[in-house]
């Protein structure tokens, strides 16, 4: 159970996407512990039942449609109905679903792999943030996505073009939407983390010869990211602490894009 009890977040609804495991299961689990409602969905339904259940276990409440692909409109249009049917306004988004194919650029395939991961990294992010927009105009909301550090640096053995383009894409939007969001009060932001550990990463960590060395080459801080080093971030900028911080972008990378 990252993170730790407290207000920061009392009296915040929060969506949070992804919350089956990694990063997304880490900002649900420290939203709910810091006073957030949190609404959470997940393709992997085993996944986010989970993630209801660990917070149950530890005295805080997450709610969560699932099984949800977000790919779908019209079931991104039901998730956030849903919300605000619950809880009548939505104060916090936070993007963290995320999914998509790495190869390098000679093997890729454009329809199941460039494609899919161009519409696992940037499409689910617009569909969401296009559903709850009318929600989030009343004032004083959070918008939070993820970019990464590999849409400032390229990471050698990591056969990941099309995830760079991707989080590129949602570094770029993610300004627009905070020029957009201005007048109404929303603020957007975005953290680009360097790698965290999560069961999504282990696998190439584990098994390309040289990766994890690679990894750790990079960091200042010679260890790998945890979720709840992303948590934390997101805490801020979903809580009233950051009401002037908008069209930022925070790298959480232990120093990896600084040299």
């Amino acid at each position: 159970m990252p993170g730790r009890s407290g207000d920061r977040l009392k009296g915040k609804v929060a969506l949070v996407t992804g919350i089956g495991a990694g990063i997304g299961r880490g900002i649900a689990l420290m939203f709910a512990q810091q006073g957030a409602r949190v609404l959470g969905c997940d393709i992997d339904a085993a996944a986010a039942q989970a993630t209801v259940e660990a917070a149950a276990a530890h005295g805080v409440a997450i709610d969560s449609l699932h099984p949800l692909d977000l790919t779908q409109p019209p079931l991104v249009n039901r998730w956030i109905e849903h919300a605000v049917a619950l809880c009548g306004k939505v104060d916090v988004l936070v993007n963290a679903a995320a999914f998509g194919s790495f190869e390098w650029l000679a093997k890729m395939d454009y329809e199941t792999q460039w494609r899919k991961t161009l519409v696992g990294e940037v499409d689910i992010v617009f569909l969401v943030c296009q559903a709850v927009w009318p929600h989030l105009t009343k004032g004083g909301s959070s918008v939070i996505n993820f970019a990464s550090a590999n849409a400032h640096v390229a990471l050698p053995l990591s056969p990941a073009l099309a995830h760079c383009a991707g989080k590129g894409a949602v570094l770029a939007m993610s300004r627009q939407l905070a020029m957009e969001g201005a007048q109404h009060g929303i603020r957007v932001n975005t953290i680009s983390p360097a790698l965290v550990e999560t069961a999504a990463t282990r696998g190439p960590l584990d098994e390309v010869e040289g990766f994890r060395e690679q990894v750790l080459a990079k960091l200042m801080i010679k260890r790998l990211g945890q979720p709840e080093d992303i948590g934390w971030l997101a805490v801020y900028l979903a809580s009233d602490e950051s009401s002037w911080v908008t069209a930022a972008d925070f790298k959480v990378d232990g120093g990896a894009t600084a040299w």
